[in-house]
């Protein structure tokens, strides 16, 4: 089974992703306003690409045709941040990761991009915190 990597961050009000593997023939995108929406409408995306590509007699691999793929979904910061929007309070993650609210707030948009450092840091928040909420 061959994997396909789709990242998927945020860009204005909603969730967007896009894979550029070459075994595609070119790229796929998609946006939508959950989380879960965008993952349906990527596959969506996907299939359409592959039916085009097949009737306009481009050249794919026969894994590809055959649906013999995982797709691999990376959330980006923006978009792990965005996908906690009513569960989790950028405060409780600001605690949580000892980043203030503030730096979140420019991950969250977009318009920052973390270090590998804080993108740790923020993860391990959410593990912490999903460890605190399974000890209750």
């Amino acid at each position: 089974m061959q994997k396909i990597d789709v990242k998927i961050g945020w860009s204005g009000e909603n969730f967007s992703c896009i894979a550029d593997d070459a075994a595609l023939n070119g790229i796929v995108m998609a946006t939508c306003e959950t989380l879960e929406g965008l993952k349906k409408q990527f596959q969506e995306s996907l299939q359409f690409h592959i039916e085009g590509c097949i009737q306009d007699g481009d050249q794919l691999p026969e894994w590809l045709i055959n649906g013999q793929y995982n797709l691999n979904f990376i959330l980006e910061i923006s978009a792990l941040l965005h996908s906690f929007d009513g569960i989790l309070t950028r405060s409780a993650i600001a605690r949580a990761s000892g980043i203030n609210e503030e730096q979140l707030e420019y991950y969250a948009s977009g318009r920052r991009t973390p270090r590998p450092q804080q993108k740790k840091k923020i993860i391990n928040a959410f593990h912490s915190i999903g460890r605190e909420l399974v000890s209750v």
